[in-house]
């Protein structure tokens, strides 16, 4: 009777950190890539937010990974996964900017609160002559689009006052006496307009910022077939 030999274990998306991590060590390389599909947006968001170039972020990524695979033998549980691998990729960022001569701000230097290093407010700097910004006629456009079809979703009554009161300027007084309705009517349906925008467009951001600096799709399987390419050079050359 042949009896198949028991295979060893694969990772799949259900594999907790510490199994893979010993699949990894091991020489499982499909182990590490599925650490690197994990955590890649994470990292590639949090190296992005440092260098803040998609190349340089990319480039940067894939040697953080090289990095922690050289390490992860001697990776001890007293911190996530997680953490451990951020504070390589950080590390890795930091690295980039100061061979640019970049001048680099400790993450953890106390500052001024509200005012970047060079003394500037963020507040200054985003509202900063829109022309200079890149492809203000695209971005203006993109958010009146936004805005006019939250304007859309307003109640009758309430769309109208806005329109008339917020896009138009009208007055208090004109308002009411085109519509021929009380002052204090116009005032409560503008107000009242105004939070339904408010609230809808930040849901509209919340989820936007969620998406932002996405990593998947083709560029995720970059990354991952590049580390894994440059792993098994790495072996074939006994470095």
């Amino acid at each position: 009777m042949n009896i198949c030999p028991p295979t060893s274990p694969q990772p799949s998306d259900a594999s907790p950190d510490p199994e893979l991590i010993a699949m990894a060590v091991a020489g499982n390389d499909l182990a590490f890539a599925q650490i690197m599909r994990r955590y890649n947006r994470l990292l590639f968001r949090t190296a992005r937010s440092i260098l803040q170039s998609d190349d340089d972020t990319q480039d940067a990524l894939q040697e953080a990974y090289l990095k922690a695979w050289r390490a992860l033998a001697t990776f001890r549980a007293d911190a996530s996964l997680s953490t451990w691998l951020v504070r390589i990729v950080v590390n890795e960022a930091l690295g980039r900017l100061r061979r640019k001569g970049a001048r680099v701000l400790p993450l953890n230097a106390a500052a001024q609160v509200g005012m970047d290093d060079d003394g500037e407010s963020p507040e200054t700097r985003m509202q900063a002559n829109p022309d200079e910004q890149p492809e203000p006629s695209a971005m203006r456009a993109q958010i009146r689009r936004q805005i006019e079809a939250r304007i859309d979703t307003l109640p009758d009554t309430f769309r109208t006052v806005f329109m008339l009161r917020g896009v138009e300027e009208m007055g208090v007084e004109e308002v009411a006496a085109v519509l021929g309705i009380p002052e204090a009517t116009v005032r409560s349906r503008f107000f009242r307009a105004r939070g339904i925008l408010r609230e809808g467009l930040s849901r509209d951001i919340d989820l936007a910022i969620g998406d932002a600096f996405s990593f998947a799709g083709p560029r995720c399987d970059r990354i991952v077939e590049g580390v894994l390419a440059k792993i098994t050079h790495e072996r074939r050359n006994g470095s």
